[in-house]
């Protein structure tokens, strides 16, 4: 099955997945490798374009962010286009490892072979726990192959 434009609602799942799969890896050059080499991002105020500077935005991001697992469901689609909301958990190394979670949205775009080529990501962090001890995390002792296993429901937002 192709999970290339137009979408169906069974590839952009199969998308959402193969995602999330390819982020846990926190490996920017293999990550890298489904994005166009000209992929326009936004994340958070950070605005760049390009492999290279993808690479280096999540170089940076992962020496920061230890210990991350991320959770992505479809949120909506429609023929390139596909809409996710997101969720990860961190320890924060540039704030004495504290544990924290980011909610968040993406919008992607992507090219007629299925590349991403535009990804706009907005997210709000939250401490986890009293003064970042990380009581309620929801992805305790998860592997990345785990993060579905765990219930996400309205009471969780």
């Amino acid at each position: 099955m192709s999970l290339k434009p137009p979408f169906s609602l069974v590839t952009a799942q199969q998308k959402v997945k193969a995602a999330q799969a390819l982020w846990n890896t926190r490996d920017p050059h293999q990550v890298v490798t489904a994005y166009t080499q000209n992929s326009i991002w936004r994340n958070r105020t950070s605005f760049f374009t390009g492999h290279l500077a993808i690479v280096q935005f999540l170089q940076s991001k992962w020496a920061k962010e230890k210990n991350y697992l991320l959770r992505k469901e479809l949120f909506a689609f429609r023929d390139n286009h596909i809409a996710v909301q997101f969720w990860y958990e961190y320890q924060d190394a540039m704030d004495q490892m504290n544990w924290k979670r980011c909610y968040g949205i993406e919008h992607w775009t992507f090219d007629d072979e299925g590349k991403m080529e535009k990804r706009m990501m907005s997210g709000n962090d939250l401490l986890l726990g009293k003064d970042g001890d990380g009581e309620g995390r929801w992805f305790k002792a998860s592997k990345p192959d785990e993060v579905d296993d765990i219930v996400i429901s309205e009471e969780h937002f």
